[in-house]
């Protein structure tokens, strides 16, 4: 299992500790915060996105067609009424070249079987479990 911290920084803003990366997340001005990285779900649709130009780069790489300039685009859309959640995700994956068959077919496969598309058709347990961190309140 892959350990993740999230870091609280002030307010709503946190650091997301992944290895030896940091990922700032926060609340947009209009909800608050002080817009110093993207929201927790713009990070997760993110995470969707650029899992997808992932898988599509290694297809076209793995076929020695060219990866240059590969674009994924997201846009997504949240519930209006409780509970909140994305409720749909649409990706447009542009590759930098036309691409005859059978690579277009194979290219869209390549790209829906990302990790985490696949984790999103088949969700995971999640246990959430609250500690203390043993300071005085």
């Amino acid at each position: 299992m892959d350990d993740i911290t999230v870091i609280h920084r002030r307010n709503d803003a946190f650091a997301v500790l992944v290895r030896d990366h940091v990922v700032h997340v926060d609340q947009p001005y209009a909800d608050g915060g002080m817009d110093e990285g993207p929201t927790p779900v713009e990070l997760f649709v993110a995470s969707l996105a650029a899992c997808a130009a992932h898988y599509g780069r290694r297809y076209l790489a793995s076929h020695g067609l060219p990866a240059e300039g590969l674009e994924v685009s997201a846009r997504f859309t949240t519930s209006a009424s409780a509970p909140p959640r994305v409720t749909r995700v649409d990706l447009a994956v542009r590759s930098p070249i036309r691409l005859p068959e059978p690579h277009a077919e194979g290219f869209l496969a390549a790209v829906k079987r990302c990790t985490v598309h696949n984790t999103l058709l088949s969700p995971p347990d999640i246990a959430i479990g609250v500690e203390a961190l043993n300071q005085p309140a």
